[in-house]
């Protein structure tokens, strides 16, 4: 890639993560809400944790760009992979941008799958893609790191903008709380 290549390429993806810093705190996850009870209670019905979910789906070039427990439109724990089958290298233009959600209550997983055509998710998964992309280590490795430095059960991460930096925030239940961390996506540290 000459220079110019490169040049344009790092202004590209500035405007990028600028532009999603403006539009990701209005695309969080589609009825989240702060208060997390009711969910952290229904965790405890989970046979599996979200790093396995992150293996299972990650086959050939689909790659996981979100993923989170959650409860469903009836109530009950959900496991919820948002993917870019075509990997990171693919623009969501030409990308299949899709959901994996089913129940975590029972071994095996087996979601059933959704492919985005709706504005408010396409969104969503394309600036999750653009982010992850940048991203120097994937959703699987923040996760087994954040599982590794802070007790409980983690239950989400996501790509987002902070302070004009790529991060992906986990959110982790122990006991009846819910605590968030912010990862960098290019260190994969824990950002102060």
């Amino acid at each position: 890639m000459s220079p110019f290549s490169r040049s344009v390429a790092a202004a590209v993806i500035s405007c990028v993560v600028c532009f999603c810093g403006y539009l990701v705190p209005q695309l969080s996850w589609a009825g989240e809400t702060k208060d997390h009870s009711a969910l952290l209670q229904a965790l405890s019905k989970t046979q599996m944790t979200l790093a396995e979910g992150l293996k299972q789906v990650t086959q050939g070039t689909e790659v996981p760009i979100s993923a989170k427990f959650e409860l469903d439109d009836n109530q009950r724990i959900s496991l919820s992979i948002y993917t870019a089958e075509k990997g990171l290298g693919m623009d969501s233009e030409h990308n299949i941008l899709k959901e994996l959600a089913g129940s975590p209550e029972k071994a095996p997983w087996m979601p059933e799958v959704e492919v985005f055509k709706d504005i408010p998710h396409v969104a969503r998964a394309s600036a999750h893609l653009t982010l992850t992309a940048i991203a120097r280590h994937s959703l699987l490795a923040v996760v087994l790191r954040a599982e590794k430095e802070h007790p409980g059960k983690l239950f989400s991460i996501a790509p987002r903008v902070h302070k004009a930096r790529a991060v992906f925030a986990v959110l982790i239940a122990n006991g009846s709380n819910a605590s968030e961390y912010l990862y960098d996506a290019l260190t994969g540290k824990q950002v102060p």
